[in-house]
């Protein structure tokens, strides 16, 4: 990168964290800022804006701002209330405008979708999915979220995918009613940041690896993927998020649970290569997420 590059804005809107960045992608990154993700989502509006005026102060007027965002979100540009936040279970921020406030700050044209949706973006344009035009995103975090590359394009419908939450088969004599708030049992119930933590009594930086939790998170997120390969047919499963930075042995315990659940039905390895291969971490670490903010504003040069 250079700096004849465009100058583009972005943001992560997580549900703990905001990132801020100015740059061009991930060699030219000239600011990266966080700010917390609190409940009142005008003062964190308010927070990020002052921090995106003050870096381009210093390094020079942007040509378009990524927002992206976890949902679920109002995509549709037909819609009174697109560019908002619809039913989150982030308390505070349901039915919250985000596009509307943050065009009218900067005065550019603004791409707004998920955050899952912009990191598969990035692994496409600048990780561990180059190259590839089919391919899925998987975060795992303080939910669960999927985006995916389908003949180089990103699949919406009338709004995005939400896969976090497609009910999946239980492990066998596991009657846990799961930790979402809207479906209890569903992929993000069974293996999410809050879901581990509900389930093992503490966070899961500190649930020992012998706990019954992690296979349980494993088999769960096993199906979801076996949902992905039957489904989409992603010539790569990237699986990344806080969850999985912070316990790389879970990948793996997904990895054996997914090759069990498919029996030999799918030849994933004569088709795709080998497994760790396969379902493998992001090409772009933790950087995946805030990189797809600047990817999201790329698609608008």
């Amino acid at each position: 990168m250079t700096d004849r590059q465009p100058l583009l804005g972005g943001i992560e809107l997580g549900g703990t964290k905001c990132v801020c960045l100015i740059g061009s992608g991930p060699d030219d990154i000239r600011v990266q800022v966080s700010v917390p993700t609190g409940a009142e989502p005008l003062s964190t509006l308010k927070h990020i804006k002052e921090v995106l005026r003050n870096a381009i102060t210093v390094h020079g007027p942007i040509r378009a701002l990524g927002i992206a965002s976890f949902g679920p979100l109002d995509r549709c540009r037909t819609s009174p209330t697109y560019g908002s936040i619809t039913t989150t279970v982030k308390p505070g921020w349901s039915h919250t405008a985000i596009v509307a406030p943050l065009r009218e700050a900067f005065a550019v044209p603004v791409a707004f979708d998920t955050d899952v949706n912009g990191a598969a973006l990035a692994e496409g344009r600048w990780g561990g999915a180059t190259g590839l035009s089919d391919f899925a995103y998987v975060t795992v975090g303080t939910g669960v979220g999927v985006g995916i590359m389908a003949n180089g394009a990103l699949i919406h419908g009338f709004g995005h995918p939400e896969l976090g939450h497609i009910r999946v088969a239980r492990k066998r004599f596991d009657e846990w009613p799961g930790a979402c708030a809207f479906h209890g049992d569903c992929v993000e119930g069974l293996a999410s940041g809050p879901a581990i933590t509900a389930r093992a009594g503490g966070p899961p930086h500190l649930v020992p690896e012998n706990d019954p939790a992690w296979a349980l998170a494993a088999h769960a997120l096993a199906q979801l993927a076996h949902t992905l390969v039957v489904a989409s047919a992603p010539r790569r499963i990237l699986m990344g998020g806080g969850v999985i930075q912070g316990r790389p042995s879970l990948l793996e315990g997904v990895r054996e649970e997914l090759l069990a659940s498919l029996n030999g039905y799918i030849a994933l390895e004569a088709l795709t290569g080998q497994i760790d291969r396969y379902l493998c971490p992001p090409g772009l670490g933790e950087l995946a997420g805030p990189l797809g903010a600047l990817a999201l504003a790329a698609t608008l040069l």
